[in-house]
């Protein structure tokens, strides 16, 4: 990183704990440094986050005091961008220290000093004082503690959020305010569905380093009308109280409940909106950018894998569900839905809004103040009336710069729905639990469009959204072998052989893989039942009517009649309930959800 420049975000709040040597650390403008706890206590460990739009290849740390060197450690990087570096120091010095990354000169230097523990003082106004601003460096270390948060496989779940932020080997800010705000017993409980998860993680990260944060207000729109947002409140805004902790804590289930499905889904050129849409671009789509689907669903990207020889990129993102469940899913069309005609809203990828402070009080950036922005060069309305067709071949680009081989790209089809079927399998099981436990039984079901979107046990136990995704992913996969015919540029095609060859192929490996995935799911009387994929695929119209948790889970997995399988069921629907799900039973079977 020669003639790099360095500018250190520090993240304490009280200057003394910054040790007077600082200014002996080499200084610039291009890595940001977040020190974690707050206030360092000798003998406790320190964690330590670099992040950085240049690359972070081929450095090294280390740590020392006057008193000598002492252990630091890198325990992960990844990026970018933003490119990062964890580290570790197991035990802080007595004395003033200094953790410095090296590569071939010094590329970030952090002095620390360690103190005694003080509580936070309470806000003055709101639920937290505003202490730090957004900028690049912070928006980096957001996009780069993210990162690490869920930097687990594929498939990875927890329930409730708050499961992995209790996690020291995963949260780099776990009690970073010394107030056991992260302890089981006293800390925070925070379970939020997929509207909420990407504020509760913007918000939790903006409370921990004293930055600005806020939520718009925002209708559902209509039939020919976007969602349109009015109010704004700010963490300045909310009340205070004499415990900081319960001051966050009360402002955090504000925010869950101020927010829905459509907050997400606004015109991309409306500036009265939380967030604002980026380009299509690999540097834009970041860790924290999220996705909002034109049905309602968020999800937010947490992590890149790029593509290597042998090996298909991938790209990564979290998503919580009605019951809480947070997990880890890979981008493709059975995951992330994009249609742009005939839904309410717009679609597509999105960025948060920043917030500064603007005459004592706090706003959010408009399009036209972001678009020019250094920090923010990623406004884009290329997404504005995007074809599905033409929103994934961009996206395939991206992931994939270097088309693929049509037999990996087609196993990495069916990896990705599998693990679709397996969080099927943990959705289904939860909603029998419910019944176990003594739930409401049964579940009082909605009408219309509410069997999608409503709020109560059917939103937290059904699965209608699921199972919508899982039905179009089913179709991308039995397309595949023909798309390699209708668009053979697309893929690396040996030579000396021919798109409907290759079709051939695959047809006959898809044979072969449709034996070898396979799921087991939880029956009536507790027993383990075990489907393959091509077990799957024959019951996909079965599927259609699968997503009542008043049905017995043989029902919801399609079980034939009279077949050993469904001789265990013992819920079935009520009959109203029955002749509801038949009716609307061609939005499934045509895979059309009604936008209104």
């Amino acid at each position: 990183m020669r003639g790099c420049a360095i500018t250190l975000f520090l993240v304490f709040l009280f200057p003394a704990q910054v040790a007077s040597g600082v200014e002996q650390c080499e200084a610039g403008d291009s890595v940001a440094v977040l020190v974690s706890p707050d206030l360092v206590i000798a003998g406790d460990p320190v964690r330590v986050l670099f992040a950085s739009e240049a690359p972070l290849a081929d450095v090294r740390v280390s740590a020392g005091s006057i008193s000598g060197a002492c252990e630091a450690v890198i325990v992960a990087q990844g990026g970018g961008p933003p490119f990062w570096v964890a580290v570790n120091v197991p035990s802080a010095p007595q004395k003033d220290f200094e953790v410095r990354l090296v590569g071939d000169e010094i590329a970030a230097c952090m002095a620390v000093r360690p103190g005694q523990w003080t509580p936070r003082p309470k806000p003055r106004k709101g639920a937290w004082p505003v202490q730090r601003k957004w900028e690049r460096g912070t928006e980096n270390l957001y996009s780069a503690w993210l990162e690490y948060l869920f930097l687990v496989p594929e498939g990875t779940f927890w329930r409730p959020l708050h499961q992995v932020l209790r996690d020291p080997a995963r949260n780099l800010l776990i009690n970073h305010l010394g107030m056991g705000e992260d302890d089981p017993a006293t800390g925070l409980r925070l379970e939020p569905d997929c509207a909420d998860n990407p504020y509760t993680l913007r918000a939790y990260f903006a409370w921990k380093l004293g930055l600005p944060f806020g939520y718009s207000g925002c209708d559902r729109g209509g039939k020919r009308r976007a969602p349109s947002c009015t109010t704004f409140t700010s963490n300045l805004d909310a009340g205070t109280s004499r415990a900081p902790l319960k001051a966050a804590s009360r402002f955090l289930r504000q925010v869950a409940g101020g927010v829905h499905s459509a907050s997400a889904r606004t015109r991309l050129k409306d500036d009265r909106t939380d967030f604002y849409p980026v380009a299509l671009r690999r540097n834009a789509l970041r860790p924290g950018t999220i996705f909002a689907d034109p049905y309602g669903h968020t999800l937010m990207l947490v992590r890149f894998v790029p593509q290597q020889a042998g090996a298909p990129g991938t790209l990564l993102a979290v998503d919580a569900q009605p019951d809480g469940t947070v997990a880890v899913k890979r981008f493709w069309r059975g995951n992330f839905l994009f249609v742009t005609d005939g839904v309410v809203g717009e679609p597509g990828f999105k960025a948060f809004r920043p917030v500064v402070q603007d005459g004592g009080k706090l706003r959010t950036l408009t399009n036209e103040e972001i678009a020019p922005h250094p920090d923010y060069a990623f406004f884009s309305l290329e997404q504005q009336g995007m074809s599905t067709t033409d929103f994934f071949d961009q996206m395939d680009r991206i992931i994939n710069p270097t088309p693929l081989d049509p037999t990996s790209a087609y196993r990495q089809l069916h990896e990705a729905l599998h693990e679709q079927l397996l969080t099927r399998v943990q959705a289904v099981e939860n909603g029998e639990l419910h019944h176990r436990q003594g739930g409401v039984s049964p579940i009082p079901m909605p009408t219309g469009l509410a069997v999608f979107q409503t709020s109560g046990p059917w939103e937290d136990y059904s699965t209608p959204s699921r199972d919508m995704r899982l039905l179009i992913a089913m179709d991308s996969l039995l397309d595949f072998p023909e798309r390699v015919v209708r668009t053979p540029g697309a893929f690396s095609i040996p030579s000396g052989t021919t798109p409907d060859r290759v079709r051939s192929e695959l047809l006959a490996l898809r044979n072969e893989w449709w034996d070898e995935y396979r799921i087991e799911y939880l029956r009536s009387d507790g027993s383990r039942f075990e489907l393959t994929l091509a077990d799957i695929f024959a019951r996909a119209e079965a599927l259609e009517i699968g997503y009542n948790p008043n049905d017995c889970p043989e029902v919801r997995w399609g079980a034939p009649a009279r077949s050993g399988e469904i001789s265990t069921c013992r819920r079935h629907l009520p009959p109203a309930q029955s002749r509801l799900m038949k009716q609307y039973r061609s939005w499934f079977h045509e895979r059309r959800r009604p936008s209104w």
